[in-house]
């Protein structure tokens, strides 16, 4: 081939490889276009700032600093959030080689090879002249072993290939690739929203059960003092047996009450621990000082639907998994079409070491290769029939993940305002209660009612106390799942 051939060869190609075949991605479909035009979630009310974004670090706003601690930690030693991380390095690195692909490989190579063969066979004929180029003690050996001689070869060489992408299948291949490492990405940001969640949920089931088990000893021991005054009245006659009998049930089932409390504290106590990446007992001499229960922000801020769906990371990896489908599908069009490889080879060999780079020994070897698998028997069209079934796949999976987050996000804010309204009823009737047990005191004091009655107007108050802690352990467990439904809580990948 002429100069003036390749010349032209290349030209065309480098026209060609503007050619991009397969359809091009246009963005995710429309899966929900009523929610996103509404401009608000249905089931908040006035007391959620609907329009506000939300803050992505919900737990900064609860003004706790041992919860701050916990879920800084498991960002940092949570061996889920580190494996997701590993994915993301996985991704890059799939992605620098497919852009590797695209470009030009060279590849350097040398031998030395000594060969003994039969004088009157092909090999000794291609010898030539490095054979008599041998020593005399080659021919000598040549003697001594019966009709063979000795060749000396010594090749260096440089290759250097490079593929012209035509029709755009290693574009695609970067395209995808590009493509998972975004929706990698975004699985790790999803995993922190979870995380995060977990760990706040978690450390709120904890608060609250140890203020139950501190609501709990405090009712035993009034309990304790009501069956002493009951075995005082039956000794003095103003009191039978079943009054007495009535008063210790209380105390052995509020005793009994209290014993799994104590097992759930030490369960939630492990999981914080594993959830921060430590073993079982390691956060228990710093969690187990009783401290009150984190506060719910008076109003809270959820955005919008589309805000939602621009937030929330797994949406954005569903949306990325269909883009790298779409890809997958034009790298499947592109096989189908022949391929060519521009291929040069500049190469020195020798019968002799000494003068194997000798200007004479030099060879030089170029040209284009046209590959076509054009009698594949429907093989490729099954490919691009299987990469298009996987793009209709990742787009139902991409809309159902649309649907599933406005779902969630609903029924999170549905849920949060639920136990909201549940827990002003709880504090209405722990302050009834309250009100109530002062007034005994009252009454008790001025000789109008008995302790044995004060007492009891305390044990009411303390069981109201106890249900308004259970549900204020509730309402933060509901907000944290909101915040979770609303996709907060992640931060930037790491691009180490």
């Amino acid at each position: 081939m002429t100069q003036k051939s390749v010349f032209w060869l290349g030209l065309a190609s480098s026209l060609l490889a503007g050619c991009t075949l397969g359809p091009n991605y246009g963005g995710a479909p429309d899966a929900a276009p009523k929610s996103v035009a509404a401009g608000m979630f249905h089931r908040a009310d006035a007391a959620i700032e609907a329009p506000a974004p939300p803050p992505s670090r919900w737990w900064e706003a609860m003004d706790d600093a041992e919860l701050n601690r916990l879920i800084e930690k498991a960002f940092a030693n949570s061996p889920n959030l580190q494996a997701a991380e590993a994915r993301i390095r996985q991704s890059r690195a799939l992605l620098v080689q497919r852009r590797a692909a695209g470009l030009p490989g060279a590849t350097a190579t040398g031998a030395a090879i000594k060969a003994s063969v039969p004088a009157n066979s092909a090999l000794s004929a291609l010898g030539g002249s490095a054979a008599s180029s041998s020593s005399t003690s080659s021919t000598s050996s040549q003697e001594a072993s019966g009709g063979h001689r000795t060749i000396d070869f010594y090749t260096a060489g440089f290759d250097a290939m490079w593929e012209i992408d035509l029709f755009g299948g290693v574009r695609r291949g970067v395209e995808g690739a590009a493509a998972q490492t975004d929706a990698a990405i975004a699985q790790y940001q999803d995993a922190q929203v979870q995380l995060a969640a977990e760990v706040g949920q978690a450390y709120a089931g904890l608060r609250g059960l140890q203020r139950q088990l501190e609501i709990g000893r405090t009712s035993t021991g009034l309990q304790r003092r009501m069956l002493a005054l009951t075995e005082a009245r039956r000794a003095g006659g103003t009191a039978d047996d079943l009054d007495v009998e009535r008063v210790r049930a209380q105390i052995t089932q509020t005793q009994a009450n209290l014993v799994p409390l104590s097992g759930r504290i030490e369960e939630t106590m492990d999981q914080l621990a594993l959830l921060t990446g430590q073993e079982p007992g390691a956060v228990d001499a710093e969690l187990s000082v009783v401290a009150p229960l984190p506060k719910v922000p008076s109003t809270v801020s959820v955005g919008d639907p589309a805000g939602l769906l621009r937030r929330r990371p797994d949406v954005r990896a569903a949306e990325r998994s269909l883009a790298a489908g779409n890809a997958a599908v034009g790298q499947a069009i592109a096989a189908r079409f022949p391929r060519v490889t521009l291929f040069g080879n500049i190469g020195f060999s020798s019968g002799s070491a000494s003068d194997l780079f000798h200007h004479d020994k030099l060879a030089v070897l170029g040209g284009p290769i046209l590959q076509w698998n054009f009698l594949d028997f429907g093989g490729n069209r099954a490919k691009v029939r299987q990469a298009e079934a996987s793009f209709d796949e990742a787009d139902a999976r991409y809309r159902q993940a649309v649907l599933s987050a406005l779902q969630d996000a609903e029924m999170g804010v549905s849920r949060f305002r639920s136990q909201r309204e549940t827990l002003e009823q709880l504090a209405a009737s722990r302050d009834s209660a309250t009100r109530s047990a002062a007034l005994a005191q009252l009454r008790y004091r001025g000789g109008t009612a008995s302790l044995l009655d004060a007492l009891d107007a305390e044990r009411q108050r303390l069981q109201a106390e106890d249900g308004l802690t259970q549900g204020a352990a509730a309402l933060l467990t509901r907000f944290m799942a909101l915040q979770k439904s609303l996709g907060l809580g992640w931060g930037e990948a790491s691009t180490r």
